[in-house]
């Protein structure tokens, strides 16, 4: 256990990104009552996510973690879930196919609801009213009812993440998940795609994959690995007072759990290391995930490492890249040339969406086309350092949105107003996300093929 750590330690630090609550008595008695409520995941689950990520380290797996920007109360239904699920696990199966290793399926869902702001007000014309926070803390509506923050919503981002992890752990265990359906889902994408033609080839090798395991008699029908997957939540741990009233001891090993989620993660704005979000974290035994932006400095990434994960545990931090398609190559080799001189063990996942966004038409976007090369930037440094990139972050959805420019349909700054749905940043739609899955699936092929020829020389 952590040393001269409570559940409660983080409220003598100084902290950032806190929504200023009105009502302090009526935040005490929301976080009294969230501290009896059922835990939303449990520590073995947990525990099971950082053997699973401690193999991503070891190069041994990929982790794929995605989902919404910010969930939202007005947007929760089964068939939006279900959506987000089914172009997950299409991507899924498609970097399992091109990494050749096992991918760890992480998703931004059931507690997505807080985002931090660059700005603590929002100013529309002459009116100008606090930003909004994400709905477990504000409403979107510019208004000034709207605008203040209500600890109640607190309780309704408790019971909507009830309601969706409990659909997700159906659809993981119940069927949906059967990699005959996937494979199906994802033959239809290719199809109808402007740009299948390119990714025929590895649609088809995964086909004649499938075939021949159906020969030698391995199907969904006898082998429940065929139908079932594991399936994990995260989200941003910003609201220390929620996360607090959700974190339990484990029974069988004395040890502290977020049971919020199975991996919550730092966020660029809030990894001070004498502040309130790391004091939290450092205590609690989930996976955590940490977000490093171009001000990270390698010293400060080693001293955050140490303060985070002392005992050097595998599969324990996973350092979220988000540079920006144009600072990868000047920050990126800097940090891992420093954790690896240091032998600390962690995962490097590539958040390419976080450092690419701009604005066009009076809409926030980002270009498909530097997402991709962020990516692919990421993926080049590590192999020239001789590291394993062991991972991607992005914003998603299974809706047809249209929130990011480019892609194989060519969206364009003109096809922006068409779906604009989401409540804060824009996020990749399905096609988007799987067309992102097969470009990565086909360099990942391409430096194993590379690797092969250098052993065989």
């Amino acid at each position: 256990m952590a040393q001269n750590w409570t559940p409660n330690s983080w409220r003598q630090k100084p902290i950032q990104q806190v929504p200023d609550y009105p009502d302090a008595a009526a935040l005490v008695a929301t976080e009294e009552q969230l501290a009896t409520f059922p835990p939303l995941v449990f520590a073995g689950e947990a525990r099971r996510l950082t053997s699973a990520l401690g193999n991503v380290a070891e190069g041994k797996g990929f982790l794929l973690q995605g989902g919404d920007c910010a969930e939202s109360f007005a947007e929760h239904g089964a068939d939006t879930i279900r959506d987000f699920f089914r172009a997950f696990l299409q991507m899924a199966v498609v970097l399992t196919f091109g990494a050749q290793l096992p991918v760890v399926k992480v998703g931004r869902i059931a507690g997505q609801f807080a985002k931090p702001r660059s700005s603590n007000v929002e100013k529309q014309g002459e009116v100008t009213l606090p930003s909004y926070r994400g709905d477990i803390i504000n409403g979107i509506e510019f208004t000034e009812e709207a605008r203040v923050p209500n600890p109640e919503r607190q309780i309704m981002a408790y019971r909507q993440s009830a309601a969706t992890l409990n659909l997700l752990r159906a659809f993981a265990m119940g069927g949906y998940a059967n990699l005959e359906n996937v494979h199906q889902w994802m033959l239809g994408f290719v199809k109808d795609s402007p740009q299948g033609e390119r990714y025929r080839k590895l649609a088809h090798r995964i086909s004649e994959t499938m075939d021949f395991m159906k020969a030698i008699g391995i199907s969904a029908e006898n082998n429940s690995s065929l139908r079932e997957t594991d399936f994990f939540t995260s989200h941003e741990a910003l609201l220390l007072g929620y996360e607090q009233a959700l974190t339990r001891v484990d029974s069988t090993s004395g040890d502290w759990y977020a049971t919020s989620g199975h991996m919550i993660w730092i966020g660029d704005r809030t990894r001070q290391p004498d502040h309130a979000h790391i004091e939290y974290c450092r205590g609690i035994k989930n996976p955590i995930g940490l977000k490093c932006g171009p001000s990270l400095t390698a010293d400060g990434l080693l001293e955050l490492i140490d303060i985070l994960n002392p005992a050097n545990e595998s599969g324990r931090l996973t350092l979220i890249c988000r540079f920006g398609h144009d600072k990868v190559a000047e920050n990126l080799p800097r940090l891992i040339r420093a954790v690896e001189r240091e032998g600390k063990k962690v995962v490097w996942s590539c958040d390419p969406m976080h450092g690419n966004t701009i604005t066009l038409n009076n809409y926030k976007t980002r270009p498909f086309e530097r997402v991709l090369s962020e990516v692919e930037s990421f993926f080049q440094i590590h192999r020239s350092e001789g590291t394993h990139p062991g991972g991607i972050h992005v914003e998603m959805t299974g809706k047809d949105v249209t929130e990011c420019t480019g892609g194989a349909r060519a969206l364009s700054g003109d096809d922006l107003a068409d779906r604009y749905h989401t409540h804060c940043d824009p996020r990749l739609n399905a096609d988007q996300a799987l067309e992102l899955a097969f470009l990565l699936a086909e360099r990942m092929k391409g430096g194993r093929d590379e690797k092969r020829m250098v052993v065989n020389a």
